[in-house]
This record gives structure tokens, C-alpha cells and sequence, in this order.
């Protein structure tokens, strides 16, 4: 239950803290300071850079088409310190009343309101030999410099990172090879019916794609696979884990809130305690929180730009008093194999799948329904269609499958009336 007059108001709070050095971090402080909050505002950050947008690593970074993706924000007019190379180590909320202490690697941090912004860490695999990830600036400048004309490139996980450094690769003139322990690319994403039509893209761009092999270890000089006759390895001179990420919790071990595969939060980014009590003066947002939506009728934890661009308006607004509610529909990008591919939606308790256009054609689209109801969409070269797709959702309105199926038919024109 939320007790509105423990609501922390605009007036009551001097001093914010910031964990987190990422998109969701830096829009939060933007945030804050535009609904008015004067007090004094930490920015803590993991990272020694100043925070900067991810989806560039993948694409643009990658491609050696930029080496700075480093957001434009005003840190002066914001009147925020920045802790950059600091890490927070502990969380000690106070009760009653509110407040607590961050500790970090800075010392000991006062606050009266948090924003938990901490995101997450890629996932690796047993094994001494070197493996790359892709998370920091560092990371994609590194393994830029390693994709070499001829040097084997094996990528671990045909999720959408793992495509995405296949294009780079492959664009260099590695010999790449992607090792998905799926069936299918992109399985957990969408689903392996869906999934089976990006099979092909592999081929196209001389990428090597070997599904439903499992991998035992990293190894010096490439991987041991799990489940092989007699063994089985595949050699590399780099070899990239794109398996997934968790969200960096192990700070707040001990601190009394729900963590669940995130930070537990409500729809207004309010963290709940192991008691499943809101507090108003923590937030969580970004990667790392698991909020519920009530559109959706479940808990999300989603690991995208978009969601660390928009969300931090909801939760500083929660911070401040508010009573503000984030419902938007998830979006999702990527760029691979030369083709623009966009999501927006959940699918995971959708009934069907309608297809609109051929996959064996440049553009096309795949929707997912339950009853009348547009759930969620994935669009190859057709941004119009995710445009229209997206209000769609949003709106709740019932659609006509069979129009819905017709690629020659705007989607918003297979709304019913």
C-alpha cells in the first residue's frame, strides 16, 4: 500500500543520488532538474567516461564510422557532481522517514532520494581462454581493432548483438562463425518460428551459422563444444560472447529490496521491499529494474535504449511526489546484415502470428495477435509499419487479421472501426 503523505515532495528533499553512469543515469539528472528539483544532485558512475549511448557500439563504433558516443548534456547548467570511476558497494536504506546511505568507493553518500540506475553485465563462459564482450566504449574500440582481414571471428549467441558483430565482421573480411545453442537466430527474441526467417541473412554475408550446438568452455585459441562426439572445438583468433546480460545487483545484496531478476519496482519506478512495501524515495530504472506494467499485466525488465531514454521522466516525477504511471509500449532496433530491423511490443502470451509480406523478399513484417488485438510486431524495411504498429498497440484497438496480412494495406487502416 502507498501512503501518499509519505510521498517525498520537491521541498523535502536536498540531496539526490544517481547510481549509475549510463543513459538512464544522465536522463534522470535531466530530468530531475527540469521538474524542478533544486538540491544537490551525484551522478555515480562505474565508468570513467562521461555517460554515453550504447546502440553506436554494435553499429556505427563497430563499423569505425565514430569513436564517441558520449551524450550531449549541459553538466554545468545541471549542477550535478560526477563520481566517474567510482563504484557504489552498498546500499543502506533508513526506516522510518526515508533516506539512507550509498556507500561506494567515494565514500560514505547521503541521501534523501535515489535513483537506481546501475544496468547490467554481460554474461560470460567457463573457460581461461580470452573472451570479448561488448558492453563499454572500450570494449567495441578493442574488438574493432581485432576484426582483421582473414582472422577467425567466432560470436557466441545469434541473439541481436551477436548479428550485429557478424555484420561488422564479416564487412572487414573475417571469416566469422556464430554458434547459437537455439535452433534457430534470435530464438529467445521472437520466438524460433519468427527467428528461422533471419537464418538465411547468415549465409548472404559468408557468415558460418551453426545452430543447436551448445559450448563447453572458452579456450586458448577457440571454443570446446558441449555434447560433440569425442569432444569437438572450433578455432578462433577471437572468439565474442554475446549471450545476454544480468543486471548488476550485488550492491544492493542485504539492503532489504526485492530483487527478481531486477530491481522490483511498481508501474512508477517506486522500488518495493522484501516485504512488497513501495519506497517513495528509491527509484529503479533502466536495465536493471523490473517494473510493473499494467498494460501488459506483468513484470518487464527491459534492456533497451529506448526504455533508458523515456522511463527517467516517470521515475524522477515518482521521486518528487508524483503520481506519474510508465505504460509505453517497448521498442527495439537493429541494424545487421544490411537490413533495418525494428520490434515494438510483447509477444510472449500472444495466440498468433500473421505475416505480412514474404520474408524472401526485402521487406516484410511479422505481427503477433491475440483475438483481434495487435500484441506486438517485427518489421524488416517497412519503418512505416512499426510507426503505425506502435499507436496501434498503444491505443489497445482491435484490428482486422486479414487486412492486418495484406502488406499493401497501411496498418492503420486495418483498425476496425
Amino acid at each position: 500500500m502507498i501512503h501518499l503523505g509519505r510521498l517525498v515532495r520537491v521541498t523535502d528533499m536536498d540531496r539526490a543520488i544517481v547510481v549509475g553512469g549510463g543513459l538512464a543515469g544522465v536522463r534522470a539528472v535531466e530530468a530531475l532538474r527540469a521538474q524542478g528539483y533544486a538540491g544537490a544532485l551525484t551522478l555515480v558512475s562505474a565508468e570513467r567516461h562521461r555517460p554515453y549511448d550504447r546502440p553506436p557500439l554494435s553499429k556505427a563504433v563497430l563499423a569505425g564510422d565514430t569513436d564517441d558516443t558520449t551524450v550531449d548534456a549541459d553538466w554545468d547548467a545541471l549542477r550535478c557532481d560526477l563520481l566517474l570511476g567510482e563504484r557504489a558497494t552498498g546500499l543502506r536504506p533508513a526506516t522510518p522517514g526515508g533516506g539512507g546511505v550509498v556507500t561506494s568507493t567515494a565514500g560514505d553518500l547521503p541521501f534523501d532520494g535515489l535513483v537506481i540506475a546501475t544496468g547490467a553485465a554481460p554474461i560470460t563462459l567457463p573457460g581461461d581462454g580470452r573472451q570479448r564482450v561488448l558492453r563499454t566504449i572500450e570494449d567495441a574500440r578493442d574488438l574493432r581493432a581485432a576484426l582483421t582481414e582473414g582472422a577467425r571471428i567466432v560470436i557466441v549467441g545469434a541473439g541481436w548483438i551477436g548479428a550485429e558483430v557478424a555484420t561488422a565482421a564479416a564487412r572487414k573480411g573475417c571469416a566469422v562463425t556464430v554458434v547459437e545453442a537455439a535452433d534457430t537466430p534470435l530464438a529467445n527474441a521472437v520466438g524460433p518460428e519468427v527467428g528461422a526467417l533471419t537464418a538465411p541473412w547468415y549465409a548472404e554475408a559468408g557468415v558460418e551459422l551453426r545452430t543447436g550446438v551448445k559450448v563447453a568452455s572458452v579456450e586458448d585459441g577457440g571454443l570446446t563444444l558441449a555434447g560433440a562426439p569425442g569432444g569437438g572445438r572450433i578455432e578462433a583468433d577471437e572468439v565474442v560472447v554475446g549471450v545476454g546480460v544480468r543486471p548488476v545487483l550485488d550492491w544492493l545484496d542485504g539492503s532489504g529490496l526485492l530483487l527478481e531478476r531486477g530491481v522490483v519496482t511498481d508501474a512508477s519506478f517506486r522500488v518495493l521491499t522484501q516485504d512488497g512495501d513501495p519506497r517513495p524515495d528509491i527509484v529503479a530504472v533502466g536495465d536493471c529494474a523490473a517494473w510493473w506494467s499494467r498494460r501488459y499485466g506483468r513484470r518487464l525488465l527491459v534492456e533497451h535504449w529506448d526504455t533508458a531514454l523515456n522511463a527517467p521522466e516517470t521515475a524522477a516525477a515518482t521521486l518528487l511526489g508524483g503520481s506519474a504511471v510508465y505504460d509505453a509500449v517497448p521498442y527495439f532496433w537493429s541494424e545487421q546484415f544490411g537490413r533495418m530491423v525494428q520490434y515494438a511490443g510483447v509477444h510472449a502470451a500472444s495466440e498468433r502470428i500473421v505475416h505480412r509480406g514474404d520474408p524472401a523478399d526485402a521487406k516484410w513484417a511479422v505481427a503477433w495477435l491475440t483475438g483481434d488485438r495487435l500484441d506486438a510486431i517485427l518489421t524488416v524495411h517497412r519503418p512505416r509499419d512499426l510507426v503505425q504498429a506502435r499507436r496501434v498497440i498503444a491505443a489497445g484497438t482491435p484490428v482486422d487479421p486479414a487486412l492486418l496480412a495484406d502488406p499493401d494495406v497501411p496498418v492503420r487502416q486495418a483498425v476496425r472501426a
